[in-house]
């Protein structure tokens, strides 16, 4: 996954303290409901491209959250190992998410 964009420990718990980012965990339901970071939005990366093409009100019905802008900077995808992660994070460049920022593996825990 070189060349993938990365967020440390410390910058990801400062961005999220200042309230400036959104964390997505792209593990399947399984995996998250066992333990996630708090605050993290559970979207598994095999429904993540159709999660992020939906209407917003949609996104909001089936996740009971609100659906990243475009424009929204810092969208940090993770998983277990890194390699949903990093597909989250291209996916989302792919589909126009120009401001999505980092990708945080969890490798290094």
């Amino acid at each position: 996954m070189a060349g993938a964009p990365t967020v440390s420990h410390p910058e990801l718990r400062s961005l999220l303290a200042a309230g400036r980012a959104r964390l997505f965990d792209v593990r399947s339901r399984e995996e998250a409901a066992a333990g996630t970071i708090p605050g993290a939005l559970n979207i598994p990366v095999s429904e993540l491209e159709s999660a992020l093409q939906m209407e917003p009100a949609a996104f909001q019905a089936l996740y009971s959250a609100e659906k990243p802008k475009l424009e929204d900077e810092n969208l940090v995808f993770f998983c277990q190992m890194g390699k949903r992660g990093f597909q989250a994070t291209q996916l989302a460049r792919g589909l126009g998410y120009t401001g999505y920022g980092k990708v945080w593996l969890l490798a290094g825990k």
